[in-house]
C-alpha cells in the first residue's frame, strides 16, 4: 500500500526507530561498510545529526538518516538513504551524490573550511531483488570513463591574469574582452590603448558589444578620465565612432553635474541663499535636494 506524503511507511517508521539509536548504528556501519571505508571511520564518535536532505515531495519514497563521526582525515558524515519503494529509482546514484554535496554544503555553513568526508549508503528493502541500478554515479553518463577522469581531476581553469597580451590579441572575438578584464584594474586604461585597438578594428564586434565594453570600462575601470579615454577610443575606431561619441556626451554631461553640485554645496556651506545658487548653478531644486550640507 502507497502512503501519503509525510506519513512513515512501517519499514520507514521501523528501520528510523533503530537506526537512529548510535549503538544499533554502530552494528550496521560495521557491518555494511566497505572495509577500507571503515578502516578510517571511528565508529564510536557517531553522533546523530539533525535535518532531511530528501526533498519533501520525495519523502514518500524515501527516508534518510545523517551521522557525523571521526574519520582519520578529519571530521565526516554517514548518510544512510533508506528506499521502501516499489520501482527502484535509476537515478539514484546520481541522488545520492546531491545529498552527499548538501551535507557537505551544510558542513561548511557552519563554519568549517575543508569539505568533509561524506559516505552515501542506500538501504533497500524493495520488491524487487536484486537491486536492479548501478550506485555509481559515474555510470548515468554515456561515457563514464570520460566523466571520471573530468571529475576526478582539477577542472579548466582559464587564468587570464597569467596569459600574455600578445597571446590574447590573438583570440579573435574573446581578445577584446579579455584584455579589458585583464587590465581593468591598473590606474589609467588609456596605456591599454595600442592594444585595444588594433583588436577592435578587425571587426569582430557590432556596434552593441562595442558600447557595452566602453560601459564595463566606465563603470569598473579605474581610468584617470572616462570622457577622454572613449573620445580617443571612437577617433580610432571610427566604424564605431557615432555609439562612442554618444557615451562620450554622457560622461561629458555627467561631470559637468558633478562640478555644479560641487560648487552648489561649497556656495550652500558659505551661506549663499537656495535661489541665487540655483540661479548660478543651473541646477534644479531635485538636484539641490541631493546636496548635503
Amino acid at each position: 500500500m502507497n502512503k501519503s506524503a509525510g506519513t512513515p511507511t512501517p519499514h520507514d517508521a521501523t528501520f528510523r526507530q533503530f537506526l537512529t539509536q548510535p549503538d544499533i548504528a554502530h552494528d550496521f556501519m560495521t557491518l555494511h561498510l566497505p572495509p577500507e571505508l571503515r578502516e578510517i571511520c571511528d565508529l564510536s564518535t557517531l553522533k546523530l545529526e539533525s535535518g532531511s536532505f530528501v526533498e519533501a515531495d520525495l519523502r514518500h519514497y524515501f527516508s534518510d538518516v545523517l551521522y557525523s563521526l571521526k574519520t582519520t582525515t578529519g571530521e565526516g558524515y554517514i548518510h544512510v538513504l533508506i528506499e521502501h519503494q516499489s520501482v527502484p529509482d535509476r537515478h539514484m546514484a546520481f541522488r545520492l551524490m546531491r545529498y552527499a554535496i548538501a551535507a557537505m554544503q551544510r558542513h561548511l555553513e557552519s563554519g568549517h573550511k575543508r569539505l568533509p568526508l561524506v559516505i552515501p549508503m542506500l538501504y533497500y528493502a524493495g520488491r524487487r531483488s536484486p537491486y536492479p541500478y548501478s550506485t555509481c554515479w559515474l555510470d548515468e553518463f554515456d561515457d563514464a570513463r570520460l566523466a571520471g577522469r573530468l571529475y576526478s581531476r582539477h577542472f579548466p581553469l582559464v587564468d587570464v591574469t597569467v596569459i600574455p597580451d600578445d597571446e590574447i590579441m590573438q583570440h579573435r572575438r574573446m581578445a577584446a574582452l579579455t584584455l579589458l578584464q585583464k587590465h581593468i584594474r591598473q590606474r589609467d586604461l588609456a596605456e591599454l590603448m595600442e592594444r585595444l585597438v588594433p583588436v577592435l578594428l578587425k571587426g569582430y564586434h557590432s556596434s552593441s558589444q562595442i558600447v557595452s565594453l566602453v560601459h564595463y570600462i566606465v563603470q569598473a575601470g579605474e581610468t584617470a578620465d572616462a570622457e577622454a579615454f572613449v573620445r580617443e577610443l571612437a577617433h580610432h575606431v571610427p566604424q564605431h565612432g557615432d555609439a562612442l561619441m554618444t557615451i562620450a556626451q554622457q560622461l561629458e554631461q555627467k561631470g559637468e553635474r558633478k562640478a555644479a553640485l560641487r560648487i552648489a554645496l561649497a556656495m550652500l556651506q558659505n551661506g549663499v541663499e537656495r535661489s541665487v545658487v540655483l540661479k548660478l548653478t543651473g541646477l534644479k531644486e531635485e538636484d539641490l535636494a541631493q546636496v548635503r550640507h
